[in-house]
């Protein structure tokens, strides 16, 4: 399974080092990924390949977002599909 994570949030230190590593953990591998920061707001969307992961998809969800707290970021995950069918209007 295929899925989407966007990151946002003010720009600091070990932004993306968190995130990775916390994907790492979770045996999620990063297949794509688009960063950039526009006027001190860090930006990240990555493209995720979830088939060697053992937790459910709410778990994984749960981990990131707590992650995403202690980084000072909100990072939120989508399914690959249901971030297409929303996006395809």
């Amino acid at each position: 399974m295929k899925a989407i994570l966007t990151v946002i949030g003010k720009d600091n230190v070990g932004i993306i080092a968190g995130v990775s590593s916390k994907l790492a953990e979770l045996d999620v591998n990063i297949l794509d990924v688009s960063q950039t920061i526009m006027n001190g707001y860090f930006t990240m969307m990555m493209i995720l390949d979830l088939s060697a992961v053992s937790d459910s998809f709410g778990e994984i969800k749960k981990s990131l977002a707590d992650k995403g707290t202690d980084l000072g970021v909100q990072i939120k995950i989508q399914r690959e599909e249901i971030f297409t069918s929303m996006h395809s209007l």
